[in-house]
């Protein structure tokens, strides 16, 4: 009679775990249909024109099941974007500090060698996360998202200026910078970056073009600060400004 018990309560909790597997299976399966009805929404119609409706009905769920998993449209969005707006902003916070840690007279030599790792992760991260990636720059318009570019070209405007603060602080002599034109420098380089998701490039031409516009973009840097980053890149930036301009300020 005992080992009858016992084995009949073995039965059942296996039952019970049979059971919870199953709805932790169906629950998972739900959400990743929501998410892909979502993803496929939001890249066509762009987050303010996204219909709830239509993603829960393409989903196969009822819009109180939705609403079990995401509260909101928003939220909703950034279950897609989110993670992969903080990991391209993470590879670029660690670019930034590599290079405001250093001792202030290293810093100019090591730019264009830590800029060009930090644009290679963020470039290799985008073409492994394209899709929501894409959504990130292309449909983010009405979320907390839609300033990402500028956010990022905030810090870069912040970082610009902390540079000029060190050099000077080895001797070395800066022109006065306008902020706007930082802005205006510094939004043009990660506007243009990020073309390569707003115009669908192949990886490969979206790594060469990048790699044009950073050496357009040290080039000017380096004629208008009297400076001359180390490394290849911005030599020859450097020796193409020289050469179009016949060695002089026109």
């Amino acid at each position: 009679m005992k080992g009858a018990a016992a084995a009949e309560a073995v039965s059942g909790g296996e039952r019970q775990d049979t059971k919870g597997r199953k709805a932790m299976e169906e629950e998972k399966g739900t959400k990743e249909r929501i998410l892909e009805a979502a993803r496929e929404e939001f890249l066509e119609k762009g987050f303010e024109r996204a219909s709830l409706r239509r993603i829960v009905k393409e989903a196969g769920v009822t819009t109180g099941a939705f609403y079990r998993y995401y509260p909101t449209k928003e939220a909703l969005f950034d279950a897609l974007a989110g993670p992969h707006a903080r990991a391209v902003m993470g590879f670029f916070d660690q670019g930034l500090a590599a290079i405001r840690e250093m001792p202030a007279s290293e810093q100019t030599g090591a730019m264009s060698r830590v800029t060009g790792d930090c644009i290679g992760k963020i470039l290799d991260y985008v073409y492994d996360h394209y899709t929501e990636c894409k959504l990130l720059i292309c449909s983010a318009g009405g979320t907390s998202y839609e300033q990402f570019i500028h956010e990022m070209t905030e810090k870069e405007v912040e970082a610009t200026y902390r540079y000029i603060e060190a050099v000077e602080s080895t001797g070395h002599p800066m022109p006065e910078i306008d902020r706007e034109l930082c802005h205006m420098i510094s939004s043009g380089l990660f506007t243009g970056m990020f073309e390569m998701v707003a115009h669908d490039m192949e990886k490969e031409a979206a790594s060469r073009r990048i790699r044009q516009l950073r050496e357009f973009h040290t080039g000017g840097w380096m004629r208008i600060m009297g400076v001359d980053f180390d490394g290849s890149e911005a030599r020859e930036a450097g020796e193409d400004a020289d050469t179009q301009s016949g060695g002089e300020s026109r």
